[in-house]
C-alpha cells in the first residue's frame, strides 16, 4: 500500500443485502453519510447506480457545506461499489463480504487520497460516518425507522 492510500475495515451485524441497500439508496444514505456534526439531506443525494452514473452527496454542517461529486466506476451488487471523485482524484472501492453468520465485513479502500484527507482528524471523521452507519443498521435490524 502506498502513502496516498487508506483502508478502513468494519464488520456490521447486518446481512450484506441490507448493508448494500444502505450504501446505495439515497433514503438510507441520508441517515448516516458524512462525519459526525454534518448531515446529508435526502434532496442533496444523487445515486445513478451504474458504471458511469453520478454519485453526489451534499454534506451540511455548522462550518459550511461540502459537495462530493463522483462517477461510479464499478457496480457489482451486493459485492463491490467503486467511484472516482474528479475534483480530488480519490478512487474509493467498497467491498462487502457475507461472513455467513448474518454479519457483513466492509472494506473501504481509497487511493490517490490528498494529504489533508489523510490527516488523523480527517480519518477520525470518516470513522464517525462508519459509526453512524453501524447505528443505522442496528436500528434497521431491530425493525426501527428513524
Amino acid at each position: 500500500m502506498s502513502a496516498d492510500e487508506l483502508v478502513y475495515r468494519r464488520v456490521f451485524r447486518a446481512p450484506r443485502e441490507l448493508v448494500w441497500r444502505c450504501l446505495t439508496e439515497p433514503e438510507e444514505l441520508a441517515q448516516f453519510w458524512g462525519p459526525r456534526g454534518m448531515t446529508t439531506p435526502r434532496d442533496g443525494i444523487v445515486v445513478e447506480l451504474s458504471v458511469g452514473g453520478r454519485f453526489e452527496t451534499l454534506m451540511v454542517g455548522d462550518s459550511g457545506s461540502h459537495l462530493m461529486v463522483a462517477t461510479f466506476t464499478e457496480v457489482v451488487p451486493p459485492v463491490r461499489l467503486a467511484w472516482v471523485e474528479p475534483a480530488t482524484g480519490v478512487h474509493t472501492t467498497g467491498t462487502l463480504t457475507d461472513l455467513g453468520d448474518g454479519s457483513t465485513e466492509v472494506v473501504i479502500h481509497q487511493r490517490h487520497v490528498p494529504e489533508p484527507m489523510r490527516s488523523p482528524e480527517a480519518r477520525a471523521g470518516f470513522l464517525t460516518s462508519l459509526d453512524e452507519l453501524e447505528a443505522h443498521l442496528a436500528r434497521l435490524t431491530r425493525g426501527e425507522r428513524p
